[in-house]
């Protein structure tokens, strides 16, 4: 059962509304067809603010671990998350998603990992991989003051206004999943969300710690 809409429905317009969200560019969203959605990652809320940019299902990838409670499982299977391995499964989580972008369907990935309170870190190269194995767009989207919702390690709650910044598509021109198409890839999509945060400026130190 697809718990997606129901869930959308109920959480979409309460995060609109308590953390008053700004979306810059989500037209450039595709409507339709594969998408693979890659932001940076800065609290733990960010799945549900990356949501708010397209009204299309995103899918995540979630730790495996997760899916070992048998409620907790129907529940993330319901929500469409794709399961993954830390340590050495990447491989299938990548087939996992091409298969959730065969659909024409759309997958939100964070390349930085985990998040973490500093935003100095290198971007991996799943979601460059994953737009290439799937020929699908990658759409660098930079998510602004979601630090200051629930700053990673210190759980610090705060209702700060939000803003969405959706930068152009990257194609992938149906180039070949190599390491280095995904590393040539990669480098565009940080310098996307580089340029998309120029604007805004250093973050408040007051909530985040950048170093």
């Amino acid at each position: 059962m697809n718990l997606y809409p129901a869930v959308d429905r109920l959480t979409r317009p309460l995060m609109n509304r308590a953390y008053t969200i700004r979306h810059i560019g989500a037209e450039r969203v595709p409507a339709t067809g594969p998408v693979v959605l890659a932001a940076n990652h800065e609290s733990i809320l960010d799945p549900w603010f990356l949501g708010t940019a397209t009204p299309r299902q995103v899918h995540y990838f979630t730790k495996s671990e997760l899916f070992r409670y048998p409620v907790l499982k129907q529940i993330l299977q319901g929500l469409g998350c794709i399961p993954v391995r830390r340590n050495g499964d990447r491989g299938r989580a990548i087939d996992a998603g091409v298969d959730v972008l065969a659909r024409g369907e759309v997958v939100g990935v964070f390349p930085q990992g985990t998040c973490l309170p500093h935003r100095d870190r290198p971007f991996r190269r799943g979601a460059a991989r994953l737009a290439l194995a799937a020929g699908a767009p990658l759409v660098p989207v930079l998510l602004v003051g979601t630090e200051r919702s629930i700053q990673p390690r210190t759980r610090r709650i705060g209702f700060p206004q939000v803003t969405i910044v959706v930068g152009e598509p990257l194609r992938t021109n149906d180039d070949e999943p190599t390491r280095e198409a995904a590393n040539e890839l990669t480098e565009r999509l940080e310098l996307a969300i580089a340029e998309l945060r120029k604007p805004y400026g250093p973050p408040d130190h007051k909530w985040f710690d950048d170093r």
